[in-house]
């Protein structure tokens, strides 16, 4: 047995708008936690504790790095344009984030749901680097399911 690495992987966008759900290129991918809220409940002639009941689940933004890519060539850009410019925000049914292997097969499949952007930012324009500008989204989701790979 050995340990997956993290730097193969691949996302895609499932039915994003205008057809174009190909630019899945990124540079990292981060947020895919989920927590599960403690609610306590007193108990009347207990007072040496509270108890602690689980609740609901509670998951992070997803947040994806990458090169920036003009919104006349990338679906995700111009979807974020729209969004962010004439909040139309359409939230897509599913965005998968796959973990692969050397050979680009999926080992492990996040399925995330109801998915749209809430922060779009763009690196720092700086003429004394000569670096790829960057562009980080964050895209809120409901919840996703690991999805069993054979």
């Amino acid at each position: 047995m050995h340990q997956i690495v993290g730097f193969y992987f691949r996302v895609s966008f499932l039915n994003l708008p205008k057809g174009k759900d190909v630019d899945v290129q990124f540079q990292s991918v981060a947020g895919l936690d989920v927590q599960i809220e403690k609610e306590s409940l007193k108990e009347g002639g207990e007072n040496r504790f509270e108890h602690s009941l689980p609740g609901r689940r509670k998951y992070t933004t997803l947040t994806l790095k990458r090169g920036i890519i003009s919104p006349k060539e990338s679906g995700l850009t111009s979807w974020c344009q729209d969004a962010f410019q004439n909040m139309n925000i359409a939230p897509i049914s599913t965005v998968n984030v796959e973990l692969l292997n050397e050979n680009q097969t999926v080992l492990m499949q996040w399925q995330l749901a109801h998915v749209w952007p809430v922060s779009w930012k763009v690196g720092e324009l700086n003429a004394e680097k000569g670096e790829v500008l960057i562009e980080t989204l964050e895209l809120n989701y409901n919840y996703y399911n690991l999805v069993s790979v054979s």
